[in-house]
Formats: structure tokens, sequence, C-alpha cells
């Protein structure tokens, strides 16, 4: 069965409710015509479709109390959130496209994400309260920095969970409340020829987050977002870690990102493991960071196998970071010791990663950056034909290389090295007194 808003319009059905009407149908299309739709949180079921036309623009109510709980996860932990403004929920063959927008009306969320970061430190609405009960532990879980002490637990603009068969092709999607493309316990999932934006300044705003996910593909599609512009994880944790879905297979390719804090960035949640990474043909132009691997101790996860190849990166703080001590949403000066600790299910791991053809000019902060743990080193590090050249004038500080704590303070903006090991072939970096600052637990083979 199909519907279109007009449609819908005349006929006083709200698109949420076309959009269920569809799916207990069997299936069909919800088309968007041209001009602004205003609507609630929507859901999408198997072998649905909606599309918006050139000119529609899909525009979500900032009224919070409409984005009831549902389970989900929320920074690297399974628990109660709010809606997405669409949620494609236990689905096959569901899809978006079109020529329109998805606008998330994100100014009210983050002005008031930014109000409760700066002076709330318990759930107070009545939203806030009534996930605050449905997440008892919720004090205890771990964070990437979104708030989860207040429970002010903001929607993705889209949400894929749980579903296969997914393509999402040609939209946009604009001022996110949080995330904007999340993709969760999913497979065989298309993104292509998406562009995604939203304010450098909106905070937590990722562009495309794959989370214990298998068989994504991310291709021609660009990013310029107030968080990480790709990003790919698999839960927090003791929570992740027993859920213990990975991310597998996933190939991001032809992407261009702007402004973001990363270009493609694997992390910070890695508790079941990333495996199978192929990065290529893509442009990071004035990211903070262009590629990124981030975890820390009580993270967990083995990475490995990951690949990125034919990498342009131009004016970003650093283009190649590679960070075990990752500081976001941690207060506990433990997990950043400079001593070995003992290895346990929470130690994350870090291999076999291969930096082909990367060439970045314009660095602002350092030409690179890598940091394991004293008891778990990165391993496996090989850099082939590429090259790495700092501003000249570099004006972001040193130590804003990667968000850091616990390691020594430097002045060097070569690329830094602690505890790790590395093959170098054919790579050149210049501007830089000395290609390498190489510190403790080093090896060249």
């Amino acid at each position: 069965m199909d519907f279109s808003a007009k449609e819908c319009m005349a006929k006083g059905i709200s698109l949420a409710r076309a959009l269920d009407i569809i799916a207990s149908s069997g299936g069909g299309r919800l088309t968007v015509e041209s001009g602004v739709w205003e609507t609630g949180p929507l859901t999408m079921g198997s072998n649905t479709g909606l599309w918006l036309e050139r000119g529609a623009v899909l525009s979500f109510i900032p009224d919070f109390s409409l984005y009831r709980p549902v389970y989900t996860r929320w920074e690297g932990v399974d628990c109660y959130a709010m809606h997405p403004c669409i949620l494609i929920e236990n689905a096959v063959n569901a899809y978006i496209g079109g020529n329109g927008t998805i606008d998330g009306s994100g100014r009210p969320w983050w002005d008031e994400a930014r109000r409760k970061k700066a002076s709330q430190l318990v759930p107070e609405t009545d939203i806030e309260k009534e996930l605050a009960l449905l997440n008892p532990g919720y004090r205890d879980q771990p964070g990437g920095g979104g708030g989860r002490a207040t429970q002010f637990l903001r929607p993705p603009l889209l949400s894929v969970h749980g579903s296969k068969d997914v393509f999402i092709n040609g939209v946009s999607l604009a001022n996110s409340p949080f995330w904007t493309l999340h993709v969760l316990y999913s497979r065989n999932v298309e993104i292509k020829d998406v562009t995604i934006t939203n304010p450098a300044d909106s905070p937590n705003t990722d562009g495309i987050d794959v989370d214990s996910s298998i068989d994504v593909r991310i291709i021609g599609s660009s990013i310029d977002v107030g968080d990480d512009g790709i990003a790919i994880k698999s839960g927090s944790g003791a929570n992740g870690i027993a859920v213990g879905r990975p991310s597998k297979n996933i190939v991001v390719e032809n992407c261009t990102v702007r402004s973001a804090h990363g270009g493609v960035s694997i992390g910070s949640e890695t508790a079941a493991g990333i495996d199978g990474v192929l990065v290529k043909a893509c442009r990071f132009l004035g990211t903070d960071r262009g590629i990124r691997i981030k975890t820390r101790r009580g993270r967990g996860g083995v990475v490995e196998n990951l690949r990125f190849e034919g990498i342009v990166i131009e004016n970003t703080f650093c283009p190649v970071a590679v960070n075990m001590f990752y500081r976001c949403g941690c207060s506990d000066e433990r997990l950043f010791s400079l001593s070995k600790l003992p290895v346990g299910p929470e130690t994350p791991v870090i291999r076999n990663i291969v930096f082909s053809r990367v060439h970045a000019e314009g660095c602002r902060s350092s030409v690179g950056f890598i940091a394991g743990l004293p008891e778990m080193p990165v391993s496996g590090m090989v850099f082939e034909n590429c090259s790495f050249a700092l501003s000249s004038n570099p004006d972001v500080p040193v130590m804003e290389s990667e968000m850091t704590s616990g390691l020594e303070t430097i002045s060097s903006r070569a690329f830094r090295l602690c505890f790790c090991s590395v093959r170098m072939t054919d790579v050149d970096i210049t501007g830089v007194d000395g290609p390498f600052y190489v510190e403790e637990g080093v090896e060249f083979v």
C-alpha cells in the first residue's frame, strides 16, 4: 500500500500512522512531496520505503516529550533512550531515497545538552526521570561525553536497528539532535550518495556510526558535522563485552568528510571487536584528525585487519592518530597509567593495520600519533608509500593531536610513537626536525 504526504494531509492521517499501515499491509512506499512537512518520530518496518522528492523537507518537531523511550544502544551501552527521529527496527528490505532533506531541528536539542552539561548533575525533567528508572544502573555506565549522568539521552536522526537489507540513497540528513545515522545490530546496509550536514559546534553529532553491524557499505557520501564523520564501533566496556557482537566487513569508499573531529574513526567503543574495515579513495578536509583509532583501558575488544588506501588529508590537526589513552567521558586516572597494568577482558587490542598511499599536507598540530598501552602495545602497523607534511604555520597545540590523558607533555610536532611496533616503507615526513618522536616501547620492524 502506498501513500503520499499530501494524501495523508487530506485524509487527516499522520505520516507515522501511514508508515504503520504500510508495514502492517505487507509493504509499500510513503512519498513526501516538495515542501516542509513537520512530524514527530517515525518507525519503518519491513518492505517499507520512504521517498523524498526534490524540495521535500521532513522536519522533526523539537518537542522532547514526543520521543518516547525505546530500547537501543546509547554511546556504547544497551539501554533505553529517546526514540530516534526515524527508526528502522527489526525490518527486512527497507529503504530511504530521493533528493529531499530529513531535518532533525537540532538547535533546541544542542542548546539544552550544553546547558545541562554546564549546570545539571542528575535527571530533572519527566523524560529524564523516566529513563533513569528504566536504566537503573546508569550512574555506573560509561559514556563518551554525551551526558549520560542527566539521562538526557538525545535521539539519532536515523537509526537502523536489528535490520537486514536496508538501503539509504541520495537523501540529505541535517541538524541531527545527536548521532545522525546509527546502524546498530544490522546486516547488509548500503549508504550511498548521502549528504550529512550539522554545524561544527553541534555536540555529539557524528555523521555515520556503524555499531556492532556486519556487511556495511558507505559509498560516495559527503559529511560535514560536529563530531566524528564516519565511526565504526562495537559497544563499550562490560556491557559491550557481554553482548559480544563485533563490527565486521565494513567498506568506506569515495567519501568526503569536512570539519569533523575525525574523518574515519574506529572506536572509541570497541568492546566486541572490529575486524575487516577497508577505507579507500576518500578525502578528509579540515577535520581535526584524519584517520583516527581510539580506545582506552576498560573499553575492551580486538581492533584488527584495517586497511586505509588512497586517502587525501588536508589541513587537519593530525592525519593519523592511534590512541589507547582516549580521555573523553572518563575521569578515572588509574586507566591512564604509564605503568603496565594486568591484562584482562577489558584491555583493548589494536593490531594489523595498513596505511597505503595516505597523503597529508598542512598538518596543524603534528604529523602523526601512535600510543599503545605498556601492557598491550599496538602491533602490526604498516605504512607504505605515504607522505605527511607539517603546515608552514602550525597553529594548534601539539597535545591536541589527539584527545589523551596520562601521556607526557611534549613540544615536538614529529610523528609521535610510544608502545608500538611499526614498519615504514617509502614514507616521506617533512616540515619537522627529525621525522619521529620516539618514546618507550617502540620497535621498528
